[in-house]
């Protein structure tokens, strides 16, 4: 028979065994301080360290906890859809927009710098008083109409053509409606060949005055279709979409998956990639022009809990292995920012040139 000081000490022996497991009802300080270390929470490089202090943070929720997250179904299936509405002050001056291109005589084609000189010194002040001269009358005409009447594409691409100036490009986008911007960024596994793990577009109101970010995220890798079918709900032949390095990275990167899916993209709206503006304006006086740099640099913004792009796919996977929603957070979130940050980004450099 056992003894009753025998079986006591059974416990306690069974109770310290436990108290080192994790999966105990109540851990001692040391196992939870050691799981710590080990976890990498820890850790000196501060981007593992970040990944597990979000982990740690968001080990009991579930994406569909976030705020303004959902599930949505579409055509192609599932995925979390994440929504958010926020005040902004955006506005591009478009008064002048107009008159400048008139004044610019080099818009008609065979005008150049010089030509330009001596009209001007003839009394040919802008396009309208050409409609008086006999060689340029008729270009002055077609002229006119397109830039009174023409469709934002062939206006700005007359600008483009024939004068090439990045300032007047840009101020083209003046006179669109709010509304039709579509501030966009993804996040990707790598570089090509790999899945968009989250799309972001933010959208403003008529006035400028909100601004309404969506974003798409793979919860598991076999929603990646519906994740881009969700985007492409955006996207109109009246949308105009604003991105930064997106004529290089992002539009071909969609473009690359929905031919892997075999998804019917023929939508391709009028794009103005913020990049080449920034180029233009700040590349002789930055280290560079990359997004972090200008953010940094020109609006004062230092942002906390930064993910660089490199860093994403351990993330992602990551939340993959352990079930754990936290590595996601602060890519939710970097995306959140830079679709948002697109709209100030717009409107700055509208005003600087």
């Amino acid at each position: 028979m056992t003894s009753k000081k025998y079986e006591n000490h059974e416990k306690d022996m069974l109770k310290s065994i436990l108290s080192q497991s994790l999966t105990s009802a109540k851990p001692s300080d040391e196992t939870i301080a050691k799981a710590h270390e080990n976890s990498g929470i820890n850790s000196d490089d501060p981007l593992i360290k970040l990944k597990y202090i979000y982990m740690d943070k968001y080990q009991d929720q579930k994406l569909e906890d976030l705020e303004g997250s959902e599930i949505i179904e579409n055509e192609s299936g599932e995925t979390l859809k994440i929504t958010k509405k926020e005040k902004i002050d955006f506005s591009l001056d478009k008064q002048d927009f107009e008159k400048n291109l008139l004044c610019d005589l080099k818009l008609l084609p065979k005008i150049g710098p010089a030509t330009e000189k001596k009209l001007k010194e003839e009394g040919y002040e802008d396009i309208n008083s050409l409609l008086n001269h006999e060689k340029y009358k008729e270009f002055a005409e077609m002229t006119i109409e397109t830039i009174e009447s023409g469709p934002h594409r062939d206006i700005f691409n007359l600008v483009r053509k024939n004068s090439n100036s990045k300032g007047k490009m840009l101020k083209c986008a003046g006179e669109l409606e709010y509304d039709s911007f579509k501030f966009m960024d993804i996040e990707t596994l790598g570089l090509s060949n790999v899945p968009i793990i989250l799309i972001g577009v933010a959208e403003m109101d008529k006035k400028g005055k909100s601004i309404t970010s969506t974003q798409y995220l793979l919860r598991d890798k076999v929603e990646e279709l519906a994740v881009i079918d969700g985007y492409l709900s955006h996207i109109d032949d009246n949308s105009t979409l604003v991105t930064y390095n997106g004529a290089s990275f992002d539009v071909p990167f969609i473009n690359n998956r929905c031919n892997y899916y075999q998804l019917n993209n023929e939508c391709q709206p009028f794009h103005y990639d913020l990049i080449y503006y920034a180029r233009a304006l700040w590349k002789d006086k930055l280290p560079n022009c990359k997004l972090s740099t200008i953010e940094k640099h020109i609006f004062n913004i230092n942002r906390a809990d930064n993910i660089p792009g490199s860093h994403i796919p351990g993330y992602y996977d990551t939340y993959l292995k352990e079930g754990n929603i936290g590595p996601l957070i602060p890519i939710i979130e970097h995306n959140r920012q830079d679709i948002v940050s697109l709209a100030q980004f717009l409107m700055r450099m509208y005003e600087k040139f």
